[in-house]
């Protein structure tokens, strides 16, 4: 009896073993296994800040909608809360713990709702004593600093799968040093998760982020977004400079989307769609999708215009000109084709046209130029010449017949 049952306690640590080490090795992903094409999901601040609205009710209502409205489908696999999600202080072991009126759930419960839905979960620090909101230290909610591996191993046991980390309320510790430290401790966890820093490009962070022992998967390189025209051009001209620094693991982020939030026309949001996708950058969702108008989803479920973005070859497009504001910007593609986006930044209509030549084509070949928001084939030398509205973008896919 005793020995059937030594054999049987034998056989169920060999079983624990295995399972721990297969966990071990699913989590022990490189950066670009984690992050090979850019993240794509939602973030509920830029529609509801610290509001009220904002609880565990409306983020599982969101999971639904990815469901629902076909952006699971799309390629949408993020569901993320942001700030004011934890209580305003740890608990007496140093732990971070949720407002339990916002989830009285708990973060637990609420990412396996997500992950039930075949979606992963992320979540929000800071690198600092306190979050961004509000902005009176004393009255705002815990930071990771100081606490980077303590908080890590909970995000963990919480099934956390994506970590947006903050900068305020840093107290001038060097930037390096502290998303390093949350770096490595979220490596230390053995389970993958994304690794979002959020330092608004104050340290330049395109140059250290991507490599160890930061090791981040992508990094802001702007200031917040705003739900205007102005904010949205500012952002794309500071961030479409920087296509040397991205690749497939590692990946610039100038900020989430504002596509539906009402602050912008449809011709505008399209661009802010059409910009993101070409330069490879986070496509996450900004606004509420339970109350989410057809205009908006018929733009963030363009899945031509979301293939660019997420293409495996890992390539931010590159601009090669800006003449009169007009932009042109060039991203190729694994398939050998190429992206191509027109972007007019004016108040006036523009008369556009892009050669063969300036795109690299075989003057000998004909090719295809596929209009991404007109779904359309023109069939050709390759040439672009297109008549944009103000503000306006066209984006096509030029491939070899």
């Amino acid at each position: 009896m005793k020995k059937a049952l030594l054999k049987i306690l034998h056989s169920s640590a060999l079983a624990l073993c295995a399972i721990a080490v297969s966990f071990h090795a699913r989590a022990a992903q490189t950066a670009a296994e984690l992050a090979p094409a850019p993240q794509m999901g939602f973030n509920n601040w830029n529609s509801t800040h610290c509001r009220a609205e904002f609880n565990e009710a409306m983020i599982r209502g969101v999971a639904d909608k990815f469901i629902e409205l076909g952006l699971k489908d799309a390629g949408y696999t993020y569901v993320n809360i942001d700030d004011c999600w934890a209580y305003w202080q740890r608990d007496e072991d140093g732990k971070l713990r949720p407002n339990p009126e916002r989830f009285p759930s708990g973060i637990k419960a609420l990412a396996d709702y997500i992950h039930g839905k075949g979606l992963k979960f992320g979540l929000y620090s800071s690198a600092g004593s306190w979050t961004c909101e509000p902005k009176q230290a004393n009255h705002g909610f815990p930071g990771g600093l100081g606490h980077e591996k303590q908080d890590a191993m909970l995000y963990a046991s919480w099934g956390v799968d994506y970590l947006k980390y903050d900068n305020c309320n840093n107290e001038k510790i060097d930037a390096k040093q502290r998303y390093s430290a949350m770096g490595e401790a979220l490596r230390a966890t053995g389970r993958s998760i994304f690794y979002s820093l959020c330092e608004w490009g104050e340290n330049k962070a395109w140059l250290w982020a991507g490599e160890p022992p930061v090791d981040g998967n992508s990094w802001r390189t702007t200031g917040d977004i705003e739900d205007k025209y102005a904010s949205m051009l500012k952002l794309f001209k500071q961030n479409v400079v920087l296509d040397a620094y991205a690749k497939p693991g590692h990946w610039n982020d100038p900020d989430m989307l504002e596509v539906g939030n009402g602050g912008m026309t449809d011709v505008e949001y399209r661009s802010h769609f059409s910009l993101w996708a070409i330069m490879a950058a986070p496509l996450l969702i900004g606004t509420d999708l339970r109350t989410v108008k057809p205009e908006a989803l018929e733009i963030l479920l363009n899945k031509e215009v979301i293939a660019v973005d997420q293409d495996a070859l890992g390539v931010q497009g590159k601009r090669i000109r800006a003449t009169g504001g007009v932009h042109v910007i060039v991203k190729p593609l694994k398939d050998g084709s190429r992206a191509v986006a027109v972007f007019n930044e004016t108040n006036s209509a523009k008369e556009a046209s892009v050669t063969p030549a300036e795109l690299g084509l075989d003057a000998i070949k004909k090719y295809t130029v596929r209009d991404l928001w007109a779904h359309a084939d023109a069939n050709g030398d390759g040439a672009i010449r297109v008549k944009l509205a103000p503000h306006a973008t066209a984006i096509y896919r030029i491939s070899a017949l």
